[in-house]
């Protein structure tokens, strides 16, 4: 009996912690985005001024790729707050997908902004213009700071939100374009070798290309209703099987309701000697699934004896 006691105590402390755990790092979130929203939204302002004063591309480019940013941060804050609202007779989910779409957008967002950046590189390349090295500088390494600060407010929650990995990786990138900015504007101020402009443009937008894949990936696959990418099927069931009075599993689909949340069916074949206590049953495979990270699970119970009535065995 003890074994038992302690299971219902785990429980309820595995509830208690996950419950604690929740309301400050929204909090965190929602503020983290607001901020980097500000913080980037004034960089671009800075950076189109600037950009039109020297006369420097890469400015433009990256004022352009800011702006980007802002809008991503904005439609993940967006997605976030969607998560809040409550399921309604027709929107069964509430607004959790929402996130997904997101994920899939900023995407898609952060493609075309490097697509910008490299058919500009490509032109300039081929009728450099003269640029002002020093002061194209200076404003990129206001860049990578608020850049990096921005992405540093993130990194706490990256892994636990494809959104909030999106944010994090836009703002990475970004410092990393900032100083990538910074060295070109510094060689052009000493040699006025122009071109260096757009060889560094192309190599950042590579670089953001490679980080831009897996994000673009991720959140196809969770479009498409797929296993969620840290999930492990057999893993799932395994554990599932452990349960007493459980015989067997077959149908069981496990998918994402958001870049947050996942979700499982599946039919359960069940011992007849434990049909009593299906409830019993059903809350230790919630209690397990809770383990690894799923959220939302539905049961169907079949008796071993019926079994082979069903077509599929």
């Amino acid at each position: 009996m003890s074994s038992g006691h302690s299971h219902s105590h785990d429980h309820s402390h595995a509830h208690g912690h996950h419950h604690h755990d929740h309301t400050p790092k929204l909090d965190h979130l929602n503020t983290a985005f607001i901020v980097g929203i500000i913080l980037n939204s004034a960089f671009v302002v800075i950076e189109v001024v600037a950009g039109l004063f020297t006369h420097s591309l890469s400015l433009l480019t990256d004022a352009g790729h800011n702006l980007s940013d802002v809008a991503g941060l904005a439609l993940a804050l967006l997605a976030f707050k969607l998560t809040k609202v409550n399921a309604n007779s027709q929107y069964t989910y509430g607004y959790k997908r929402s996130t997904i779409i997101v994920s899939f957008f900023n995407a898609l967002i952060l493609f075309v902004s490097v697509g910008f950046i490299g058919y500009e590189a490509i032109i300039r390349f081929i009728t450099p213009e003269k640029v002002d090295g020093g002061t194209m500088a200076w404003v990129s390494f206001i860049g990578i700071g608020i850049n990096a600060f921005t992405a540093w407010l993130f990194v706490k929650d990256k892994d636990t939100d494809l959104n909030v990995k999106g944010a994090y990786m836009h703002m990475a990138m970004d410092a990393i374009v900032s100083f990538g900015v910074v060295i070109s504007g510094i060689i052009i101020y000493f040699t006025k070798y122009y071109w260096i402009d757009s060889v560094v443009s192309l190599i950042i937008a590579i670089v953001i290309l490679r980080g831009t894949w897996s994000l673009l990936k991720d959140s196809l696959r969770l479009e498409m209703d797929g296993v969620p990418k840290e999930m492990d099927l057999d893993k799932i069931k395994a554990s599932l099987l452990k349960a007493k009075g459980v015989v067997d599993i077959h149908h069981m689909h496990v998918w994402a309701l958001s870049t947050t949340e996942n979700a499982l069916t599946a039919h359960i074949v069940i011992d007849p000697e434990f049909i009593s206590t299906f409830d019993n049953i059903k809350h230790d495979l919630r209690h397990r699934l809770e383990h690894l990270d799923i959220s939302h699970s539905t049961f169907e119970p079949e008796f071993s004896e019926e079994e082979c009535k069903q077509q599929d065995c």
